[in-house]
């Protein structure tokens, strides 16, 4: 199975999660359990995928606190031997990230930018004026050098990313990814996965293409056989 593709378990709980992941079956690898599901017993879902079903995990939690409640946190899910978990990008985040998940394999991706978010929103959240991608590109060589082990960024900004000497060995991982002719709900900064894939990304992640399709195992399909 081509594990470039994470699908996101974006539904209500851990039951129509494992519901629609039985119905993917053998088609996708990698799933992605994140905030939305998370009082729905979501970390029990992600326990049973890994554990009983041999999938892994990408657990999008975006942790952002101070460093001892990040150590913290991330220690705790550190005990599950899942594969992804984010936090931000922030430089302390992922020192503190790290730490915490010292000794296990569990992989600390930063997050950026979210691909929901365009300038009028950084104006908004009064980010530093400039453009997009440029912060986009310094946040993730920031989070390489503070030790993260791959970004989540925009399929728009993984060839920038690509290109830094700091993120060779390094994962990118890409959201606000659309097959072709798909809506693009929520996200403003999107690609298809071939082009994702063209630009540098290491996987992508795909939610409602597939969770929200007629079938969803012939959506992941077909992701999967347009990727280079």
């Amino acid at each position: 199975m081509d594990d470039r593709l994470i699908v996101a378990l974006d539904v209500p709980n851990a039951l129509a999660g494992l519901e629609l992941a039985e119905k993917i079956g053998d088609a996708a690898i990698f799933y992605k359990i994140g905030l939305g599901m998370l009082t729905g017993g979501g970390l029990a879902l992600a326990n049973e995928l890994k554990q009983e079903h041999g999938k892994r995990i990408f657990l999008d939690m975006k942790f952002f606190d101070i460093g001892a409640t990040v150590e913290a946190a991330v220690r705790g899910i550190a005990q599950y031997d899942l594969d992804f978990l984010t936090v931000h990008g922030d430089p302390h985040v992922v020192r503190a990230a790290k730490q915490g998940a010292a000794g296990s394999n569990l992989k600390i991706l930063a997050v950026t930018i979210l691909t929901s978010l365009d300038r009028a929103d950084l104006d908004a959240g009064l980010i530093r004026p400039g453009d997009v991608t440029e912060i986009v590109t310094t946040r993730a060589a920031r989070a390489f050098e503070a030790g993260a082990d791959g970004v989540i960024a925009s399929p728009r900004e993984a060839a920038l990313i690509r290109a830094l000497p700091e993120s060779a060995g390094r994962l990118i991982v890409t959201p606000g990814v659309r097959p072709a002719g798909s809506d693009a709900g929520d996200q403003k900064r999107i690609e298809t996965p071939a082009t994702a894939i063209a630009n540098g990304a290491d996987h992508i992640v795909v939610g409602r293409p597939i969770w929200k399709a007629t079938d969803p195992r012939a959506a992941a399909q077909a992701i999967v056989a347009e990727l280079p």
